[in-house]
């Protein structure tokens, strides 16, 4: 069976350029928000978020924040545009598994997300 990759940001090429990269191994479920990200986590079997930080309303960081209040064993591999060392650090800190600065290469992308798989 696929594994499921939930993949939120508020930025629709973004999204469309994420599931394009992933959607040939692993079943991919997009959400433009944070809010969004969470109705889906509390309703969808998810093995792993791609979770963008800088959003509108509701950032990744809160994102995952509340998260972690029912769906705390499910891996994060935050996203960010933002060169901000303390968001990585935060983000890290707060139990993400791992980051990756946009844009990224593709390549990065399906080994980051292969070698959070393997450890399971």
């Amino acid at each position: 069976m696929q594994k499921r990759i939930l993949v939120v940001d508020d930025d629709d090429m973004n999204l469309a350029r994420t599931q394009i990269i992933l959607e040939n191994e692993y079943e991919v479920v997009l959400a433009e928000s944070g809010v969004r990200a969470l109705n889906i986590l509390k309703n969808q079997k998810i093995d792993l978020v791609l979770l963008d930080i800088d959003m509108p309303l509701m950032n990744g960081i809160e994102t995952f924040e509340h998260m972690k209040e029912f769906a705390a064993d499910i891996p994060v591999i935050f996203l960010t545009a933002s060169g901000e060392v303390e968001d990585v650090v935060g983000a890290l800190l707060l139990g993400a598994v791992d980051y990756l600065k946009k844009p990224y290469p593709p390549q990065e992308l399906l080994k980051r997300v292969a070698q959070e798989f393997e450890k399971k």
